[in-house]
């Protein structure tokens, strides 16, 4: 959020860009199905870039544990995610499979997923949503490895350009063991499938 506004103006001039934007494109902002579109639409906007209104410390809000147990892969699986794609601000969304290997501390499962949904709530591409969610796990947790897969439905690449409706993209990051070690990276592919 800009320092200059408070939430609710920021929203506010978001959505007067949008007005501009309806008009732009030809319609008739003062018809009545379009009447509060613009504001919808910045506040929808604003819902779904909140990832840039966060960070990892208040997303882990502290439910770090000492880990007790014996080193093998946690993994949280099929955790869905809503992106923007930096290139066409067009959705794309898919699902996360994540494991780890615990240092000394475990993390609170549903972090994993908020930790998920606050990098994806950004203008995105997939490549680098991954990158960003492994990065954040190894250094918040202190994790031996971190792997995460993340399968996704591009829609600038299924309802404009290209066109294709049935194509999935697929982005894996490696850290730490999982980077150096095969036979790991084959037993958390073998738990996801």
């Amino acid at each position: 959020m800009s320092d200059k506004f408070s939430e609710d103006e920021t929203i506010a001039e978001i959505a007067s860009h949008y007005k501009a934007i309806l008009e732009l494109i030809g319609e008739d902002v003062d018809r009545q199905g379009l009447l509060k579109t613009p504001e919808r639409a910045a506040k929808a906007l604003w819902y779904v870039t909140r990832g840039y209104r966060q960070n990892i410390e208040s997303v882990v809000n502290g439910a770090l544990f000492e880990n007790s147990g014996s080193g093998k892969i946690v993994v949280v699986r099929d955790i869905e995610f809503y992106s923007l794609c930096e290139h066409h601000i067009l959705p794309f969304f898919g699902h996360m499979d994540i494991g780890y290997i615990p240092g000394e501390n475990i993390i609170g499962l549903s972090k994993v997923a908020r930790i998920v949904d606050m990098f994806s709530r950004r203008l995105q591409v997939q490549e680098r949503l991954t990158e960003e969610i492994a990065d954040a796990l190894m250094g918040c947790i202190g994790a031996q490895g971190v792997i995460v897969r993340a399968r996704a439905h591009h829609l600038c690449m299924e309802m404009r350009g290209v066109g294709k409706q049935d194509s999935t993209t697929v982005a894996l990051a490696t850290r730490g063991l999982f980077a150096t070690d095969r036979s790991l990276r084959e037993e958390f592919l073998s738990l996801i499938r």
